[in-house]
Formats: C-alpha cells, sequence, structure tokens
C-alpha cells in the first residue's frame, strides 16, 4: 500500500505542467524517495532522451543491494492508470519491471567505480508526452549522483528544438503580444497627452504597467527562444522575473488603487486602503520568489510541491485582497448618494465600479480557472493554447479597464446631466447595488 502512495504522488506531480524542459544539470545528494520526477516532455516522432549520470554512490543498511532495482525510466500519462492497477494488484512489484513503462537503464550499465559512469541518447519511437522518472526500488538504500538530461525533438532540418512539442510556438506568441502591448502603450500616451488636464497619477501608472506587461512578453519571447535553440536561457530568465514581479506588482496595486478611486475620485488612501497594500505588495515578494523555486528548479527537489502549493496560497489570497477596495467604494458611494444630492453623478461612479467589480472577477476567474482547466484537458501538442488565451483574457481585460478609466475631459460616467437628476434618484433609491 505504501508504494501504491508513492506513486498517487509521483502521479500528482507528474499532473503539474514544467514552463520549458530545458539542458538540466542536478545533483541528487542522499536520498531515499522510491520515485523521483526529473522532466515532463512532449516528444514528437523525432524526440530524443539524452542522460549522462556520474559521481553515483549508493549506500544501504542491507548487505548486498541489486543495481537493477535502481533506474530510469519514461511514463506516458495514458500509462499511468495501468502502472497504478499493476502495483495495486502487486504491492511488491517495482516500477522498473511494469510492462507498460519505456525502461532506459538501471544501474548494471554504470561503468566500475570508482567512475560510476553512464552516458546514453536514446531515441523516442512514439510520439507523446513522457514524464522522466528516477526509480530506486532497492529497500533501505540512499543514492547520490550528478545527473545531466536533455530532452529534445529534431527539426527538419536537424537542429535540436528543446521546447515540449506543445510550447514551440511560444516565442512567436509571447512576440506577437509583447508588440500589441508596446502599441497600446503608445496609444495610452496619445490619449494621456492630449487630455492632459484630465490625466491623473493613476493613469501614469497605468502605463508604467503597460511598459512591464511588454517588456515581460519581451523577455519571455527571448527567454523561450534561446531554450527552444541552445536549451539555456542565456540570462533572459532572470530578465523575465525582474519584469514579471514588477508587471505583477503594479497590477495589482493599480487595481486596488483604481478601486479605492484614487487619484480621480480623492488624493489620500484610506487607513484600510493602505493595509490592503502593505498586505498585497509582500505577498507578491513572496509569490515572485515561489515562482522562481518553480521555474528554476523542477519537481526533483524535495519542496518543489510545497513551493507550488505557496504560491497558489499566495495567488488566492492577493486576489481576494484586490477585491475589498472596490466593496468598499461601492458602499461607500452608495451611502453618499443619499445625503449629497448629487444622484446622477453617484449613480455613474456607482455603475463604473459595479461594473468594474464584475471584469476584475470575469478576468481573476479565468486566467485561474479556465486556464488551468485548459492545460489540463488540451491534448500535449497544443498546451501553447492555454497560455494564448491567457494573454488574450488579460488584453481584453486590460483594454476594458483602460477604456473604463480614460483620461477624457467629460467621461460619459462622469456627466452631469439635471434632467436625469430625477430619474437616477429613482434608480438609487430602487437598486441597492448589492454584489
Amino acid at each position: 500500500m505504501t508504494k501504491l502512495a508513492l506513486v498517487f504522488v509521483a502521479v500528482l506531480v507528474a499532473l503539474v505542467s514544467l514552463a520549458a524542459a530545458e539542458i538540466k544539470s542536478l545533483t541528487i545528494s542522499s536520498d531515499t524517495r522510491p520515485m523521483i520526477l526529473f522532466e515532463k516532455f512532449g516528444f514528437t516522432h523525432t524526440g530524443h532522451v539524452a542522460i549522462r549520470v556520474s559521481a553515483v554512490s549508493v549506500t544501504s543498511k542491507l548487505p548486498d543491494t541489486n543495481p537493477s532495482r535502481l533506474g530510469f525510466f519514461l511514463l506516458s500519462e495514458e500509462s499511468l492508470l495501468q502502472v497504478l492497477i499493476e502495483i495495486q494488484q502487486n504491492p511488491q512489484l517495482c516500477v522498473l519491471d511494469s510492462r507498460f513503462i519505456t525502461h532506459l537503464f538501471d544501474f548494471r550499465s554504470l561503468s566500475p567505480p570508482p567512475s560510476s559512469t553512464f552516458n546514453q541518447s536514446y531515441p523516442v519511437s512514439a510520439p507523446n508526452e513522457y514524464s522522466l522518472f528516477f526509480a530506486n526500488c532497492a529497500p533501505e538504500t540512499t543514492v547520490t549522483m550528478d545527473v545531466h538530461t536533455e530532452l529534445y525533438n529534431l527539426d527538419p532540418d536537424g537542429s535540436h528544438d528543446y521546447l515540449s512539442a506543445g510550447l514551440t510556438h511560444l516565442p512567436s506568441l509571447f512576440s506577437l503580444f509583447s508588440i500589441v502591448y508596446l502599441a497600446f502603450l503608445g496609444f495610452w500616451i496619445y490619449i494621456c497627452y492630449t487630455n492632459k488636464l484630465s490625466t491623473h497619477r493613476i493613469h501614469i501608472l497605468m502605463a508604467g504597467l503597460l511598459l512591464m506587461k511588454a517588456l515581460n512578453l519581451i523577455s519571455a519571447a527571448e527567454d523561450k527562444h534561446y531554450v527552444k535553440v541552445t536549451g539555456t536561457a542565456h540570462g533572459w530568465d532572470v530578465l523575465f522575473y525582474i519584469f514579471q514581479f514588477l508587471r505583477v506588482v503594479l497590477l495589482f496595486t493599480v487595481i486596488v488603487l483604481i478601486g479605492t478611486g484614487w487619484s480621480f475620485l480623492k488624493p489620500f488612501l484610506q487607513e484600510r486602503e493602505k493595509k490592503v497594500l502593505m498586505i498585497v505588495i509582500p505577498l507578491q515578494v513572496l509569490a515572485n520568489l515561489a515562482s522562481v523555486v518553480i521555474g528554476e528548479t523542477g519537481p526533483f527537489i524535495k519542496d518543489w510541491v510545497t513551493w507550488n502549493q505557496v504560491f497558489l496560497l499566495v495567488d488566492i489570497i492577493c486576489c481576494c485582497a484586490i477585491i475589498f477596495p472596490i466593496v468598499w467604494s461601492i458602499r461607500s458611494l452608495r451611502e453618499t448618494s443619499k445625503t449629497d444630492g448629487k444622484a446622477a453623478r453617484n449613480l455613474a461612479k456607482l455603475t463604473l465600479f459595479r461594473q468594474f467589480y464584475i471584469v476584475v472577477i470575469g478576468y481573476l476567474y479565468f486566467t485561474r480557472i479556465v486556464v488551468f482547466a485548459l492545460r489540463t484537458i488540451a491534448a500535449y501538442k497544443y498546451q501553447w493554447v492555454s497560455n494564448a488565451a491567457e494573454e488574450t483574457a488579460s488584453l481584453v481585460f486590460y483594454m476594458v479597464m483602460f477604456y473604463m478609466f480614460r483620461p477624457v475631459e467629460r467621461n460619459e460616467y462622469f456627466v452631469l446631466d439635471d434632467e436625469e437628476e430625477e430619474a437616477a434618484e429613482m434608480a438609487l433609491r430602487d437598486e441597492e447595488f448589492e454584489l
């Protein structure tokens, strides 16, 4: 039963999609785990797996260790269930003996000590998405080794493509969206310039958000391009994480500030609104740290699943936190409308913030739930579709948000119309603007 539980853990980790399968060199030190997931990769009919193992040391409390009980193998998603059934029927079965895996090699193939090395490349004959595992079926045995892995597909010209089959289009996709955001930024600067009197500090922050988003996409495109061609990011991953952090912090800050009405409705923030920012920004620092660990290491480290859980938890907390200022503004405007005698203006503001609330909820739902569902159900060759859907949803959200709070002389939401004042008062009495 213990073996079955361990395989279930491996299944859960295998279902977590990896960002990219770069060339990886790593060290496993005194590890007792029965299964270690290294990478997940989508192979075409020209796929290859290259593994180099060196400095291997196996220690056991038992007198004899069978080297055939330690080795590497590939496992496709379709074969997971069959392996689980096999181990359930025979709990003593070593996964290396399963007929549903693609066995690569075991420790019998190592060169004699003291070198204890192995270096081999294997073609993948059946196109599919595979997970590369190391299995240790020897009881009470610890393993130390240096592992170098290269997973790639061959292009028609014979060059190596180190991006998974479903991610090979990402450099072009990110480049296209970066051009769109740069054009968006230019148009936004033009709008702010032609409406100087209506431009507030929040609009400058919104321009900074567009710039960070464009730079984030440019660095992502270069990162994926170099990984695709060479297997390493050549430093673009560092820029990617920097711009991603700045972009996410600015996005959450802009949503919070717009939700409070800062700059264009009031020149200051209340204490509770400042506390939201003081919570969100440090949490985003933690989320970015988790993102770096997840992206730059892999499931072979023992705490990788924990870092994924930290990232998910922090993201949920931040998404909930940014909703509160919008709710507070709606309630505040509702209360103000009963006393200040400006029914039409307050009705317009209430309508604006209620629509913004719906837009933010829709954006968070789509990018967190729908995109995850797409990533889960899409065939491995179409993993890029979830990225395209996420970037499209983000672009639509930015366009709607920027349109709603654009700097114009007479914003339709804030126009005072005496003829509609009475109708607005009636609407405010009838409409509770409940969330």
